[in-house]
C-alpha cells in the first residue's frame, strides 16, 4: 500500500508538473501572438499616419466670384476700362497649417496682360478654406490694334484669364515645415451688356 501511494504521489506530482509546463508554454504562445498582434496594429497606425496626416499636398488657389464693379468700353476706337470685385480661395487639405506669401493675380485677354491684383499674404488653417476679396483693375492700353477686341466687344463677350501662383509652406505639429505652393488658372466671360461675369472655369 505503501509502494501504490507513493507511486500515485509520483504520477500526481509528474502530472502536475506536465500540467504547469504546458500552461506556461500557453501564456508564452499568448505573450507572442499579442506581441506579434501588437506589431502589426503599429504597423497599420504608423501605415495609416502616413498615408493620411504626413501626406502633404498642394493646396488649391482659386478664383470663386467676381462682381464687376465700374464698366466702360467703346468699340471705335476699340477699348475699355473696368474694375472688379473678385472672391479668392485658398483650399487647404491638409492637417497643418498652409503659410503663403504675397502674390499678384495677372490677368490676360488673347495673351495680352490687362491687369492686375494683389493678395497680401495670410494662412490657410488646417483642412479649411480661406476665403479673400481682392480688386481687380483692367483696361486694354497693350491690347494691339490687330486684336479680335473689337469684334469681341461689337459681340458683347470678352475673355479672360486670370493666373497666379501662391508659395508658401506647410507646418505639421510644429515640428516639420514643407514647401508648397498653389497655381491659379481661372478663364472666365465677361458679357458686356448685361456686366455679369460668367462661367468661371479653373484649373
Amino acid at each position: 500500500m505503501a509502494g501504490q501511494s507513493y507511486e500515485q504521489r509520483k504520477t500526481g506530482t509528474e502530472s502536475a508538473a506536465e500540467a504547469s509546463k504546458e500552461l506556461k508554454r500557453k501564456k508564452r504562445m499568448k505573450l507572442v501572438v499579442y506581441a506579434a498582434a501588437f506589431a502589426i496594429f503599429q504597423t497599420i497606425v504608423i501605415l495609416v499616419f502616413s498615408l493620411t496626416v504626413m501626406r502633404i499636398k498642394n493646396p488649391k488657389f482659386r478664383l470663386t466670384s467676381v462682381t464687376v464693379e465700374d464698366l466702360t468700353a467703346a468699340p471705335t476706337p476699340v477699348s475699355f476700362n473696368m474694375k472688379l470685385s473678385a472672391q479668392v480661395a485658398v483650399k487647404n487639405t491638409n492637417f497643418g497649417h498652409f503659410k503663403f506669401d504675397n502674390t499678384t493675380i495677372w490677368s490676360d485677354y488673347g495673351g495680352v496682360g490687362v491687369g492686375e491684383a494683389f493678395v497680401a499674404r495670410g494662412r490657410s488653417k488646417a483642412r479649411s478654406t480661406k476665403k479673400m476679396n481682392v480688386t481687380v483693375e483692367l483696361n486694354s492700353n497693350n491690347i494691339p490694334n490687330n486684336s479680335s477686341l473689337e469684334s469681341d466687344i461689337k459681340a458683347g463677350f470678352v475673355a479672360l484669364i486670370c493666373h497666379s501662383k501662391l508659395s508658401g509652406k506647410v507646418q505639421l505639429m510644429k515640428l516639420i515645415k514643407k514647401k508648397k505652393s498653389a497655381e491659379m488658372s481661372c478663364a472666365m466671360l465677361l458679357n458686356m451688356e448685361t456686366r455679369v461675369v460668367q462661367d468661371i472655369n479653373c484649373q
